[in-house]
């Protein structure tokens, strides 16, 4: 039998489900894809394409999402629109097509040690999924969470990278959130009309909820999270309490929260849950 505190609270985050997962239906549609990052994953057929080009849009989803979406095109257009043949022919030779970039704390010299290290990912694995599920047998044989083991194989395979660049890559061993690097991996782990589903180590119901400002805010709101700080500590707490609502896909909720935060008219039906 379940404990009168299990069972409140569940009862209490179930509540939450039909309106969460209305939002959810509202939210991911293919229009979304064209005001998101995502849209780079989407533009390519190739699969490494496809992965070099979230990876990075990821990555550089700092900020407001139209600034964003122009840095990485900006990026993206360097490459000639070949993501996976720069990386792989990437040589000193190509160093004055990066020079000018810049976006937010990200410098040409940045791009270029995040380069090398896809370059020889590319090299060694047959793309970069094989790299991300190398990662993840070792964080299931250590037991330790699949980012941080990321984190520290990615820098690995260059020790002279700098450190500026190596803090472009989260860490929740340093109770880092970790937000665009669970971002990436909803996209290419979960399967919908905006996730592409392209990586199949991990099920969705493994992935961790990407936790930004918006989602963080809309969460405590809603009674999902009290933790005060946007660390790996909330992003544990809120994981745990959507996998309440859907154990099988507790990152889809991110599409609610987040909404919440950037389309006001979606609150109107808010007050009846808070």
């Amino acid at each position: 039998m379940k404990s009168e505190r299990s069972y409140n609270f569940q009862d209490s985050f179930l509540s939450l489900k039909p309106y969460l997962d209305s939002l959810v239906r509202k939210i991911e549609v293919p229009e979304y894809i064209d005001s998101d990052p995502i849209q780079f994953m989407h533009a390519f057929e190739s699969k490494t394409d496809q992965e070099i080009a979230g990876f990075f849009a990821a990555i550089m989803a700092w900020g407001r999402r139209d600034i964003v979406i122009a840095k990485v095109d900006d990026l993206l257009k360097r490459m000639n629109y070949h993501p996976t043949e720069f990386v792989q022919n990437f040589s000193e030779s190509n160093v004055p097509e990066l020079e000018t970039f810049k976006h937010r704390t990200f410098k040409p010299i940045d791009i270029y040690w995040l380069v090398k290290g896809l370059q020889t990912i590319l090299k060694e694995f047959e793309d970069f999924e094989g790299f991300w599920s190398s990662c993840y047998k070792q964080a299931k044989r250590e037991n330790r969470e699949l980012i941080a083991v990321f984190h520290q194989r990615f820098f690995e395979l260059h020790p002279e990278t700098p450190q500026r660049t190596r803090k472009h890559i989260s860490n929740p061993e340093k109770n880092s959130s970790a937000k665009r690097l669970y971002m990436y991996l909803r996209w290419c782990i979960r399967r919908s009309e905006v996730d592409l589903g392209i990586w199949s180590f991990m099920t969705p119901a493994e992935l961790k909820i990407p936790l930004d400002v918006h989602v963080a805010r809309q969460a405590r709101r809603l009674g999902l999270l009290s933790r005060k700080q946007n660390d790996w500590k909330a992003v544990l707490e809120l994981t745990e309490k959507l996998r309440v609502l859907d154990p099988d896909d507790p990152a889809k909720y991110d599409f609610a929260l987040f909404g919440l935060g950037v389309y006001p008219e979606l609150e109107k039906e808010l007050t009846f849950y808070t």
